[in-house]
């Protein structure tokens, strides 16, 4: 099973992104293809639309088109572009019937009381079947989903686009402790979800006191944030922990799998089309 905690691979055909471009004329035909395959999994992954994910892409594009004299330099012009992206993804995803418009507190996202937990193997053990990944990463498609829209945005962003919680923050123009926390629930929301669709065992009760397995998760919350791997502090163990902790590596790695690119045949020729149009 691949290491979650590693950082989101980069895109080798992806170019560092320049300094300034001379022009809007110049700049957005090679934004389109240096960040359209990204923002569109942004689209389709906060929607869950195709058809509405590649309407939304077109339209970022014009509004950026629309919006570049607004564009002081005082941002990267990607960090820019995905500003942009994200209020438009609020804006045009209407709320569905039943979407919830809070999230579970920290205590009520926590496996506090269960006897079994899911059970993730080892590297000795025998791996989970094809089936149950794919169960798995179905629940996670459709917990993400369900998650409302202020949670939603900086898990999509982070853990399928691959921005870091530093870019996260500067997309979403919140201080990086709130992408932190949005994180950390999201994820321990996802973890719930897809621990109903794995094999579990029967769990030991805590062999810590509460607060320092409190601590570890926030440690180990802080290395999903930074891809780190995560190792417990000498003489400090907790059987529950270590499970809990495998099935949140088990969230991220079923999140970067749905955060492969797609990029639509024809979407490119379709929005630059779009952009000459608007250009007149």
């Amino acid at each position: 099973m691949p290491n979650p905690t590693m950082p989101f691979p980069p895109d080798p055909s992806r170019p560092p992104e320049p300094a300034t471009y001379e022009s809007r004329d110049e700049a957005l035909p090679k934004l389109v293809e240096r960040e359209g395959p990204r923002l569109h999994t942004l689209a389709r992954r906060f929607c869950g639309n195709p058809d509405q994910a590649e309407d939304l892409v077109q339209e970022v594009f014009l509004q950026a088109f629309k919006s570049w004299d607004q564009f002081r330099g005082d941002a990267q012009v990607g960090t820019w572009l995905y500003r942009i992206a994200a209020r438009t993804c609020m804006r045009m995803q209407r709320r569905r019937s039943g979407e919830p418009d809070h999230m579970e507190s920290l205590d009520d996202l926590l496996p506090s009381g269960e006897s079994r937990l899911a059970m993730i193997p080892g590297p000795e053990e025998e791996p989970l079947s094809d089936e149950i990944k794919e169960e798995g990463r179905r629940a996670v498609q459709q917990a993400i989903m369900g998650l409302p829209e202020t949670f939603r945005m900086p898990l999509v962003l982070k853990e399928m686009v691959g921005f870091s919680v530093a870019e996260v923050a500067a997309i979403l123009d919140i201080p990086e402790a709130t992408v932190k926390t949005r994180l950390h629930r999201a994820r321990l929301k996802l973890r719930r979800t897809l621990d109903a669709s794995l094999p579990t065992k029967e769990v030991p009760p805590f062999a810590l006191d509460k607060a320092i397995c409190m601590d570890l998760l926030s440690a180990k919350q802080g290395c999903l944030d930074r891809g780190e791997p995560f190792v417990f502090p000498a003489g400090v163990f907790c059987e529950r922990c270590r499970d809990v902790f495998s099935t949140l590596d088990f969230t991220q790695e079923l999140c970067h799998l749905e955060g492969t690119p797609e990029w639509p045949n024809g979407l490119e020729t379709r929005i630059l089309s779009a952009l000459q149009a608007q250009a007149g």
